[in-house]
């Protein structure tokens, strides 16, 4: 049976903060984010498997990425809990925003592996992530590949 990839595509409205940074994105601002997951397995060749033809049904995959990352980034302003960022974190908390806290800078090239990371221990062991596109504007996007990363 051929390998087959599969991609679903998701969309969340997230805020961030870039400590550090010389540009504009030092300031809190956010993006409308688009996420392209791509899967890649085998076809399930057992005919009376209610999943009979399917790499993985698109609600499976849906139910992990919602999980695990959608609902986790959505109307949330993300920061780097390892800067003074923290302080404006903890204000932002205290007057009831949803604020979310990582170890890395929150670029969208970090956030992308963060993800991969998220999705692959999700996973049935019979498919692989093959790729993640994250797309921060209309013309600006950063991409894993799991071939890069072996």
């Amino acid at each position: 049976m051929s390998f087959i990839r599969i991609t679903k595509l998701f969309s969340f409205e997230t805020g961030h903060a870039l400590y550090g940074y010389d540009g504009k994105c030092k300031n809190v601002h956010g993006h409308s984010y688009k996420l392209s997951v791509t899967v890649i397995g085998k076809p399930i060749s057992d005919s009376k498997n209610v999943k009979y033809g399917m790499v993985i049904d698109f609600g499976d995959l849906k139910k992990i990425v919602k999980e695990d990352i959608v609902n986790v980034f959505d109307h949330a302003t993300v920061f780097n809990k390892n800067t003074p960022h923290v302080e404006l974190a903890k204000e932002l908390e205290d007057r009831g925003h949803n604020v979310l806290l990582v170890d890395y800078q929150p670029t969208s090239e970090m956030m992308v592996i963060d993800f991969a990371k998220k999705i692959k221990r999700r996973l049935p062991e019979n498919i692989e992530l093959h790729s993640l596109k994250l797309q921060e504007t209309e013309s600006s996007f950063a991409q894993w590949f799991a071939y890069d990363n072996n």
